[in-house]
């Protein structure tokens, strides 16, 4: 498998895509975690809605060392081909991470109003 650290100037559309998409499967699985503890936070578990926060923030910190590390692979010079894709990734996780602060601070609400 292609890692993130073997980008260089060769790199092909297909490899970086496969970065991208690993980006976007962890904002997404990130998102999805913090919108299933929202559930069970409503459901008065709070317990499980803690466990799957913490899931969203491992997953979202996945997403995040992708981010950098291809932040740091363009070193500000344009070596990332910036694609459809590429914006896609970033706006997922741009989203993943809005939805975790709110979502914690609705958990936070929800067990404040249960006690």
């Amino acid at each position: 498998m292609f890692e993130l650290n073997d980008i260089q100037d060769d790199t092909t559309t297909d490899e970086l895509e496969e970065v991208v998409m690993g980006l976007i499967i962890n904002a997404g699985q990130a998102r999805s975690l913090a919108y299933t503890a929202l559930k069970k936070a409503k459901e008065g578990d709070f317990a499980t809605a803690k466990s799957l926060m913490e899931q969203s923030h491992s997953s979202l910190n996945e997403a995040h060392k992708v981010q950098t590390q291809l932040i740091e692979s363009d070193m500000g010079e344009g070596r990332i081909k910036v694609s459809l894709v590429l914006v896609h990734a970033q706006d997922h996780l741009m989203n993943a991470m809005l939805a975790r602060e709110l979502i914690t601070e609705l958990i936070e609400l929800h067990e404040k109003l249960n006690h």
